[in-house]
């Protein structure tokens, strides 16, 4: 079965949450500190196809499913959002980007999804251990600012903030949410190279 257009795909997700997390994401939505920001009068009183054009409008097709993923996530949706991946064909936030959700195929060796069939990204899955025990946090930003993760507002910000923990805390909160899954991917791969022995141990806990 071909993958839904993006935009169909939006609205049935929409269409398939309850009123109370309908209105959860469409909140999620409207706090977003990231740009391009919501405005409330954009949002309030809309249905979900007001919601899935707005969403397309704003972000353009080439992002709007990996930022509504996002937001399903911090609502805690997890099959709302591995569904929606799988419903456009594992498309991610970039253009000429793709990956595949790990729920919407055979589990195999996905190291960015820890290697399981959970749909939860590693550094999701690991956010405590990584907000608390990353240190390399300066040099971290450095590479996501070159690899246009975040923009370089966000980077000054960032590394004003006195605590390393603090640090991965707001990138955590703001740029990594608006990045989506590519910009998780990059930020591992990062991580591998800056904190190997801490990407090490991780992957050895069950």
């Amino acid at each position: 079965m071909p993958p839904k257009t993006k935009r169909k795909a939006l609205a049935d997700m929409l269409e398939d949450l309850s009123k109370v997390n309908f209105d959860k994401f469409c909140r999620q939505l409207l706090d977003r500190r990231e740009e391009p920001r919501v405005r409330r009068s954009k949002v309030e009183g809309k249905n979900f196809l007001d919601i899935a054009d707005l969403l397309v409008s704003t972000f353009t097709e080439s992002r709007a499913v990996s930022v509504a993923e996002t937001l399903l996530r911090e609502i805690e949706c997890y099959e709302e959002a591995d569904t929606l991946v799988e419903d456009t064909g594992g498309q991610s936030s970039k253009p000429g980007g793709s990956t595949t959700s790990p729920s919407a195929g055979a589990c195999g060796e996905d190291p960015m999804a820890d290697g399981r069939c959970s749909g939860v990204h590693f550094v999701d899955k690991h956010r405590a251990q990584l907000i608390d025990r990353v240190c390399e946090v300066a040099s971290i930003l450095d590479e996501l600012l070159d690899e246009k993760i975040i923009q370089q507002g966000s980077y000054d910000e960032i590394l004003a903030i006195p605590t390393s923990r603090d640090k991965m805390r707001k990138l955590y909160c703001g740029p990594l949410n608006a990045a989506g899954r590519d910009g998780k991917d990059i930020l591992l791969k990062i991580l591998e190279k800056k904190e190997r022995p801490l990407i090490d141990d991780l992957r050895r806990k069950k």
